[in-house]
């Protein structure tokens, strides 16, 4: 199965560098117009299938919901069916949502997750491992769903944090979770093989640019 990984477009939270998890803010203004402006068959990075049938796995939260339909409509594809998986969703920040670092760098807590390269967590937020074992699990869902319907091609389009999360479980390419970080509306493109219960994800495309 041919899999494309979009992180959706950008919100105004996101332009200002905050930690949007899970606020279900819609996409900006300029979030909207770079999608449009940058999603198209066979350039930038993304795959030509046009007139190709094409299952869509969204979070779901409005920001993904948007960009769906912004790719949808921009890679003209013959879309199958969308499948909402609510375990795809954006980490939990607790106290700390839609703050950005000049509001948090005073904080002794937000201090120790820089520290510990995103290993601790903020007060009263989702757990990081806890986070990714979810976003796992979401994926297996989807893909069992998709392994269930003959699907050849899928994109998810999810948020910046679950693609890092999947991409660290199941790449062959072995690399930690933070090395998979992706800007707004950029992805990667896979293979999906069956390695027993589990996936193998090979890259099949450099990452998705602008």
């Amino acid at each position: 199965m041919e899999i494309l990984f979009i992180r959706h477009g950008a919100t105004a939270g996101n332009l200002e560098k905050r930690y949007v998890g899970r606020t279900d803010e819609p996409l900006c203004g300029e979030g909207l117009r770079q999608l449009k402006k940058n999603i198209a068959p066979g350039k930038n990075g993304y795959p030509d299938w046009r007139g190709q049938e094409a299952y869509v796995v969204v979070s779901p939260m409005k920001r993904c919901r948007q960009t769906a339909a912004v790719f949808e409509a921009q890679m003209h594809i013959l879309k199958q069916e969308l499948i909402l998986d609510p375990d795809l969703r954006e980490m939990d920040f607790g106290d700390f949502e839609y703050c950005n670092y000049e509001e948090l760098k005073e904080y002794p807590a937000y201090q120790r997750f820089l520290e510990t390269n995103g290993g601790s967590s903020f007060p009263n937020a989702e757990p990081p491992a806890q986070f990714r074992e979810r976003c796992v699990r979401g994926f297996l869902r989807s893909m069992e769903k998709l392994e269930q319907k003959g699907a050849q091609k899928a994109v998810f389009v999810v948020h910046g944090g679950t693609i890092m999360a999947v991409m660290e479980r199941f790449s062959d390419e072995k690399r930690p979770y933070f090395a998979w970080q992706v800007k707004n509306g950029c992805g990667f493109l896979v293979n999906a093989e069956r390695a027993g219960t589990l996936y193998r994800l090979k890259k099949c495309g450099a990452k998705i640019v602008r």
